[in-house]
């Protein structure tokens, strides 16, 4: 069995995309995935699979998911070691920066092409800077950015499908789920 950590795009945003804990563990479980659990209400979900591709994981999930609640839920999946990789990239680049206001990792459906990740790069300016490192990009911002600007670098339009997690979180969630396999 393969440990996978999920990440659910765009979930308990108002009343209409409503999908609490209990109901992701019931139709993650429903569709045959095993070890199912979550952390917090935002749709981080660490389970077990005998498939070998995330994508695949990723597609089940969604087929799931669409059946469970009635609408799309984009879902993006990393191996447990490939999560571990980019927690510790988040955690170097944050501990080669010190000081910073905030560090938000960008997990991605699809690693970028060359071209594009220069273009998130390039949004890189007075606020923060920009790193995209295989399937995560990094906003390293700094103080004095606008706090509580959802993307103060403008480069989330650039990234495809792709959800944001903090770095607490995704260091927390390394350490508890990576770990244990």
């Amino acid at each position: 069995m393969t440990t996978y950590l999920a990440f659910l795009r765009a979930i308990n945003l108002g009343r209409t995309r409503v999908f609490p804990k209990a109901a992701i563990v019931a139709a993650t479980e429903a569709a045959g995935f095993g070890g199912v659990t979550t952390h917090l209400n935002t749709g981080n979900v660490r389970l077990q699979s005998t498939m070998r591709s995330p994508t695949r994981v990723a597609q089940a999930l969604e087929r799931a998911y669409r059946a469970d609640r009635g609408f799309d839920v984009p879902t993006i999946v990393f191996s447990a070691d490939e999560f571990a990789r980019i927690a510790r990239d988040a955690q170097e680049l944050s501990a080669e920066r010190p000081g910073l206001a905030r560090h938000y990792v960008y997990l991605l459906a699809e690693e970028l092409s060359p071209a594009a990740a220069g273009e998130v790069e390039a949004t890189s300016g007075e606020a923060g800077e920009m790193i995209v490192r295989g399937r995560a990009a990094h906003a390293l911002l700094r103080p004095g950015y606008q706090d509580g600007v959802v993307d103060p670098l403008r480069a989330a339009k650039l990234l495809g499908t792709a959800t944001n997690r903090n770095l607490s979180v995704v260091t927390a969630l390394a350490e508890r789920w990576c770990a244990q396999r």
